[in-house]
């Protein structure tokens, strides 16, 4: 996270035109079943790590959080979020992630939507998380999928005349640094392996909830492109509890 593509000029126009940014949460095809992932939120305090737009804490506020904290290195992103929000009790705060500090305790609730791979050392952070969250509080998070981010440059295989043959899955076993492309633009993003992601909850001291891969909602497949994201994972999202 600490690379801040998104205060590059030209990333940050590109980004600003996607689906999920113009529309919110309606414009993101792993919405409709994070949504069913989501914990309680009425009278809870939550934090979003990597809040960007602040989609999500709008919605934490819109659906009875007490408090709610979004942090984003970006400032860019965090412009965008506070013409946004409108809600008294959404508080944006410009950080990276891997400098937040919390009191112990201090939430209910920790969200994260696609900000982990940006992310180099997952299990610090999971550690943190633990201490920032109240006794049986509530922490789901979305990242790349681990086939989406093995290979590293996250595009299809092709044959001659441009047609898609299939997705490359390879170097699975080694973490790391990978150099991707997203919207044209060469970013460093951190692969990671599926065992990583929950054993590392676990050993964390969380209890796993929900594990999902989303696939794109029927209203969404006409896009073009759309209906090839049924042909491999591209998102992970997982919900845990830390114990009472």
């Amino acid at each position: 996270m600490k690379e801040n593509k998104y205060d590059d000029p030209v990333f940050f126009e590109k980004y600003s035109h996607m689906a999920r940014s113009e529309q919110g949460l309606a414009g993101a095809g792993e919405w409709d079943t994070l949504k069913r992932m989501l914990p309680a939120l009425k009278g809870r305090r939550v934090l979003d790590l990597g809040c960007g737009y602040g989609w999500h804490c709008i919605y934490a506020a819109q659906h009875g959080a007490a408090e709610v904290t979004g942090i984003d290195l970006s400032e860019k992103m965090l412009r965008v979020a506070r013409e946004k929000t409108r809600l008294p009790q959404v508080t944006y705060r410009h950080m990276a992630i891997e400098d937040a500090a919390f009191p112990a305790g201090s939430f209910d609730v920790v969200l994260s939507s696609l900000a982990f791979h940006y992310l180099s050392d997952f299990g610090a952070l999971l550690n943190k998380v633990h201490s920032w969250l109240a006794p049986g509080g509530d922490f789901v998070f979305t990242v790349e999928h681990p086939v989406f981010t093995a290979y590293g440059t996250q595009d299809w295989y092709y044959d001659g005349e441009g047609k898609i043959l299939h997705f490359p899955v390879d170097r699975y076993f080694e973490e790391g640094a990978r150099q991707a492309v997203f919207l044209g633009e060469p970013v460093t993003k951190y692969h990671r392996t599926l065992t990583t992601y929950l054993g590392g909850l676990l050993e964390a001291g969380f209890c796993i909830t929900g594990v999902a891969e989303p696939q794109p909602p029927e209203r969404m497949l006409d896009i073009p492109g759309m209906r090839d994201e049924l042909r491999r994972p591209m998102m992970l999202i997982v919900s845990a509890k830390k114990h009472g």
